[in-house]
């Protein structure tokens, strides 16, 4: 069985294709267990003719089947575009009997992660209808899917010119450009440009493509030796590469690379460049979150998100050249006043991280990116005591208001009850997680914690909140709206957005405006030596020699001609330049728009 839960992906989503009563194969009710809370979800379960397996909480109206609470398929169309590939191999359907009797599990692979769903009936003849069921329309999508690869097979074989040597299935489902040189870009924007866009159909050979003003079309081939590492006459550009820079201390370390304070030879401006393994990456499958992370960092500009100057890759690594975060991050300052002092932040000092906080995120919903990974150590202070909110990685793009993704992810202290509960969310995920760093912030400690993760999110899910008896009425007002179970009630989660959370109470000292144009007076200013003080950072690693450790070998061997292109063929078209505005950066006044 090839099985894919398209519940994590509003991309790859089968549920808005149009079904009909005719179409479906077997239904009925079935409980399938929880991925992260192992408990028994009643569903009815639907299984299409065309793979497609939709679970409801109510048996739906005949041929009202678009708004599932899961959504799986038994087979993957290759028109699909979705975040994620099964390999066609070490996939089961298996009978078990616990933890309950007449349980079946449905394993697959995605990339080298093997997921797996479990399923129980009622009784074992309930189960043998469903296997039977499952593995009939199994059968007929690989059916299909074979015969759709002999035609393509022969398509191929027809056209000389008509693959890009080495991409893989990954960059054959979107856009050869990761990213469009913003010069570029807005010069299409304007109309002024050729645009050339590449279709997801790999039947079609370039040459199919023309351009707005019929200029010459470049090849597939000249379009990678052309990638926008290279020297760039038109736009003055130089080729930035890692001996551009001087290496001066590790700032952080992490299972993919590590954070290194460097200075740019040419200007003398210092940075922060985080530089990953691309071969840890893959084996990761973090392929897709890295490359989300270089797109956001690309569109975003904002007084409050920290900025990325250059991206670029070598053979081996994938670097992000961004602005250098001098003040640390508010983990550490967390940590210190907790330790000296017995308590959090005044409520003074977390209004003002608050609403910096909340003026950022909102400028990301209106650009229709849903953040999901707030914490304490992804937010930074700048030289002058200000946000710089950091890492990308998790951002869910094309997520508006109404829109839902469903991917399990972020940090487990901070992860918001509709996440951990396997139900659709949108960006009011982002609004839980203010409501737990700024609880952390005055009271000094998590809302809900325990080291064992199944009590953790137990006590999300149903704990209450406690308030230190010093909190003002207005904070406490502010973080339980802010932290309400349900997201349709949570404040931030109507159509407003980040316009209902600067309203309350809470926030009524301060003036919206001028603290987006940086004009009020942080309450905490770094006390710095100079520029390249990084006494705000963890001396276990800016105490550590700066170094990159040579690529691995097998037992010395050199990687084979596959192992290379395959390394590379997850990162074209990677590199940038921010030598202009942001496209999005005209939308940063949108933040100022909030309080008009």
């Amino acid at each position: 069985i090839i099985f894919k839960d398209f519940s994590s992906t509003t991309m790859g989503s089968t549920a808005k294709l149009n079904r009909n009563h005719e179409d479906i194969i077997y239904e009925g009710w079935l409980f399938k267990r929880g991925e992260h809370i192992k408990n028994w979800r009643a569903r009815y379960f639907i299984l299409f003719n065309d793979g497609a397996l939709l679970g409801f909480k109510q048996k739906p109206e005949i041929s009202q089947y678009t708004d599932p609470l899961n959504d799986f398929t038994m087979y993957r169309f290759r028109n699909r575009r979705v975040d994620h590939f099964i390999k066609p191999h070490d996939n089961k359907l298996m009978k078990v009997e616990r933890p309950k009797a007449n349980s079946f599990i449905v394993r697959g692979l995605q990339w080298t992660t093997v997921i797996e769903r479990m399923f129980h009936a009622e009784n074992a003849q309930i189960r043998e209808h469903w296997l039977t069921a499952i593995k009939q329309v199994s059968d007929k999508m690989k059916e299909k899917s074979k015969q759709m690869n002999d035609v393509e097979m022969m398509d191929c074989n027809n056209h000389n010119d008509s693959s890009i040597p080495g991409v893989n299935h990954f960059l054959q489902n979107t856009q050869l450009f990761t990213s469009v040189r913003l010069s570029d870009a807005e010069k299409m924007e304007e109309g002024n440009g050729s645009s050339i866009t590449f279709s997801t159909n790999t039947k079609k050979n370039i040459s199919n493509v023309v351009s707005k003003d019929n200029s010459f079309i470049p090849t597939k081939q000249q379009i990678i030796e052309n990638d926008i590492n290279n020297y760039d006459i038109k736009n003055k550009k130089r080729k930035i590469g890692l001996e551009d820079f001087d290496f001066l201390k590790v700032l952080g370390k992490g299972t993919f690379g590590k954070v290194i304070l460097c200075r740019e030879k040419i200007t003398g401006n210092l940075y922060a460049i985080k530089i990953l393994k691309k071969e840890v990456i893959i084996e990761k499958d973090e392929v897709a979150h890295t490359l989300t992370e270089n797109r956001v960092l690309q569109r975003c500009k904002h007084p409050f998100l920290t900025e990325l100057t250059y991206s670029f890759q070598t053979a081996d690594r994938l670097c992000f050249v961004m602005e250098f975060a001098i003040g640390g991050d508010l983990y550490y300052h967390l940590n210190k006043q907790v330790q000296i002092f017995r308590e959090g932040f005044s409520e003074s000092r977390t209004r003002f991280y608050g609403a910096e906080i909340v003026l950022a995120l909102g400028y990301l919903h209106e650009n229709n990116i849903v953040y999901r990974d707030l914490k304490l150590e992804n937010l930074l202070l700048d030289k002058d005591g200000h946000i710089k909110i950091a890492d990308f990685g998790l951002c869910k793009e094309d997520i508006s208001f109404g829109d839902r993704t469903r991917t399990f992810c972020g940090t487990p202290e901070y992860i918001a009850p509709e996440v951990l509960e396997d139900n659709d969310y949108g960006r009011s995920v982002d609004w839980w997680g203010v409501g737990v760093v700024m609880y952390e912030m005055m009271c000094g400690r998590l809302p809900f914690y325990s080291k064992d993760h199944e009590k953790l999110f137990e006590l999300i899910l149903s704990g209450n909140l406690r308030f230190p008896s010093k909190l003002s009425s207005e904070a406490r007002v502010l973080l339980s709206g802010l932290l309400i179970k349900d997201p349709n009630t949570r404040l931030g989660g109507g159509p407003e957005d980040a316009k209902e959370i600067i309203c309350q109470e809470f926030f009524k000292p301060i003036d919206f405006e001028r603290l987006y144009r940086k004009e009020i007076e942080p309450p905490f200013k770094p006390a710095l030596k100079n520029e390249q003080d990084t006494s705000y950072f963890d001396i276990e690693f800016t105490r550590e020699a700066v170094q990159l450790t040579p690529p691995s070998t097998r037992k010395g061997v050199l990687p084979t001609l596959e192992e290379t292109e395959e390394l590379q063929d997850n990162f074209v078209q990677f590199s940038f330049h921010n030598d202009i505005p942001s496209l999005l950066a005209k939308n940063s006044e949108l933040s100022e728009g909030m309080v008009e």
